[in-house]
């Protein structure tokens, strides 16, 4: 089944297949998680960690988190991509982000230190900052 915002209405969590930018076919998932207004609204794409090592795709560098450059940067691809047929008005990339910040609080600032991945829309020109820190 497609990933649409049909099939996530209807269904709520879809698990699939997805080829990594290194070229192994992993299993991925896609959840929306609907807040009480708009604003709150959020679509997770995840991969799980098992199919990062079963691919043998290196995310941990021994930084007190994981991450991986080359995932971050193909995460950050497909955000650029669902930007162009979708608007939205934060995005963020990394190991566990969901939730952990918002376009409000950010109002339109890229942070300087940055220890996730953000896509963020100014002036309806996505920018990506990846993490740095």
């Amino acid at each position: 089944m497609p990933c649409t915002v049909g099939s996530l209405t209807a269904f709520g969590h879809l698990r699939g297949q997805v080829r990594l930018p290194t070229g192994q076919l992993v299993v991925c998932g896609c959840v929306a998680v609907r807040g009480g207004d708009e604003s709150s609204d959020w679509l997770d794409f995840y991969v799980p960690v098992g199919a990062l090592d079963n691919a043998g795709l290196a995310y941990w560098d021994g930084r007190p988190f994981f991450r991986s450059d080359v995932m971050d940067d193909w995460l950050a691809a497909i955000g650029k991509e669902t930007f162009t047929r979708a608007a939205f008005s934060l995005g963020v990339v990394g190991f566990e982000v969901s939730g952990c910040s918002d376009a409000a609080t950010l109002a339109g600032q890229m942070p300087q230190e940055r220890g996730i991945g953000y896509l963020l829309p100014v002036d309806g020109t996505l920018h990506y900052g990846a993490a740095n820190t």
